[in-house]
């Protein structure tokens, strides 16, 4: 009887795991930091943007939920290979620092570094400009290595959201922001006393990571989004969040 109920348990502790591994095979985890729009930010309290539209649109037709996990921007690679989720997707570059460590979709959108600053600052005109000025960039992005290796002589005010630097420009405590080229043009067309300059700092390409033993996920991935790119739906997303390219 003992033997009996012993087997019964132990079956049914294999039923429940193999559920769960069933769901979790049914669910990609994602995480973002919601505050880059248009890519993702938060309105209404709901997360949205060109990033949280095409993941959904991708999971669609992977045939999977999305199960969102909203962390800051320096902690996506860290959390991705420590596996608290499957797949960042935040407006990130694909650096060959970044390749040492996750793996990347195909990309997905051509972004890159610009300049912002107040429309009433004469005094930066070009890039060059920047040299002795006080420029604020997000920790955990690219923009911090690229002032480093490129402008040494600017004085960087590294803050922990998006937010926080282009306010910190705004109000005239920083004279210029180092930051992706899709979030600057948006701050600008929201706020007229700003502008972004018209030479970019670089041209970088968007995509979404996954750890590097994720490589089915990977091309599943893949696969899901050159479906999308054939049946029309990801440029109904580029032109919903961008305009016509």
């Amino acid at each position: 009887m003992k033997l009996s109920k012993l087997f019964s348990a132990f079956a049914l502790a294999i039923a429940f795991t193999a559920s769960a591994a069933h769901a979790a095979d049914d669910t990609i985890r994602v995480a973002t930091d919601a505050t880059f729009p248009p890519l993702e930010f938060v309105q209404d309290g709901k997360r949205t943007g060109f990033d949280i539209d095409l993941i959904n649109a991708l999971a669609k037709v992977m045939g999977k939920k999305v199960e969102w996990v909203d962390i800051d921007f320096k902690g996506l690679i860290p959390g991705l290979i420590a596996n608290r989720f499957d797949v960042a997707a935040s407006g990130i570059y694909m650096t060959e620092e970044r390749r040492k460590v996750v793996d990347f979709t195909d990309p997905y959108y051509k972004g890159g570094l610009v300049v912002l600053v107040r429309k009433d600052d004469t005094s930066i005109k070009t890039p060059a400009d920047l040299d002795g000025k006080k420029v604020t960039v997000q920790v955990g992005t690219k923009s911090v290595g690229f002032l480093k290796d490129n402008f040494p002589k600017v004085q960087r005010v590294e803050v922990e959201k998006n937010q926080e630097m282009f306010d910190l420009v705004n109000i005239g405590r920083a004279d210029a922001a180092v930051t992706g080229r899709p979030a600057a043009v948006q701050y600008a067309k929201v706020q007229p006393n700003v502008r972004v300059l018209d030479r970019g700092l670089t041209t970088e390409l968007y995509g979404f990571a996954l750890r590097k033993d994720e490589t089915a996920l990977t091309a599943q991935m893949n696969k899901a989004l050159q479906t999308l790119r054939a049946n029309g739906t990801y440029d109904a997303l580029v032109t919903k969040w961008f305009g016509k390219q």
